[in-house]
């Protein structure tokens, strides 16, 4: 394992794949559940890249402008797929929930000079409003999907302790929070359930693999990134209508 590492380009490139995959499961194919169970995989992935780009960004400033525009450039695609209307307020997409997440990271970032207490009082604070503007925004996973960022961000360091947290964290939020649909296998003569959700927790096997490193990237690698998620749900949309 030591000898296999990932870059920000193979976390893009997996997690995109597998969100097609997930996507798909609600546009084209329904019915093939194991498109979904694997779609769970993409939000960790992309919620510890937004970590991620939080601190290598040179700019912030212009990181949340771009992931702005393109939160606005999506809405239309999103509720399309999401809700048959161009206008639909009850479900935003997942930019804005990486929005949110990336102003609850600058606000500790700014609590850093502070005294430590200070800093584990904004550290507190910053998770209730993970809750409140995830529920109230009507964002993609909610407070769950806010969470999921700031997971990553409060255990970023590579140390076996923030590995465990990683762990136990996203268990929780995937397993206790979101739930839902569950699996039932017999075993031995013993009914096991295996929710749906919990197939999230794979992410950690790339994210972990993950060193640092940026891997290929230019110009067009950029705009692959921030262009394929409301070009690909436009086109899945457009593909349900030719087929329905």
């Amino acid at each position: 394992m030591k000898k296999i590492e990932l870059t920000s380009f193979h976390l893009h490139i997996i997690a995109m794949a597998l969100m097609l995959c997930d996507h798909l499961w609600a546009t084209i194919v329904p019915g093939n559940d194991w498109l979904t169970d694997i779609g769970r995989i993409a939000f960790p992935i992309f919620a510890f890249m937004v970590a991620e780009g939080f601190f290598y960004t040179k700019n912030l400033k212009k990181y949340a402008t771009r992931m702005f525009v393109f939160a606005l450039i999506s809405e239309i695609p999103f509720n399309l797929v999401m809700g048959s209307k161009i206008f639909y307020p009850l479900h935003q997409n997942v930019l804005w929930t990486f929005l949110i997440g990336i102003g609850l990271m600058w606000i500790n970032e700014k609590a850093k000079d502070k005294n430590l207490p200070k800093r584990f009082l904004i550290a507190g604070i910053t998770v209730v409003m993970a809750f409140i503007l995830g529920i109230i925004s009507f964002c993609d996973y909610y407070h769950a999907g806010v969470l999921t960022v700031l997971v990553f961000y409060f255990f970023r360091e590579r140390k076996w302790q923030n590995f465990v947290l990683q762990a136990l964290c996203l268990w929780y939020i995937n397993v206790e929070i979101l739930s839902g649909f569950y699996y039932e296998w017999e075993v031995f003569g013993t009914k096991i359930e295996i929710l749906r959700q919990s197939f999230a927790l794979l992410a950690l096997v790339p994210i972990w693999l993950y060193k640092g490193k940026q891997g290929p990237y230019n110009k067009g690698i950029k705009a692959l990134y921030y262009w394929f998620y409301p070009v690909h749900l436009l086109v899945l949309w457009i593909l349900r209508q030719i087929i329905a």
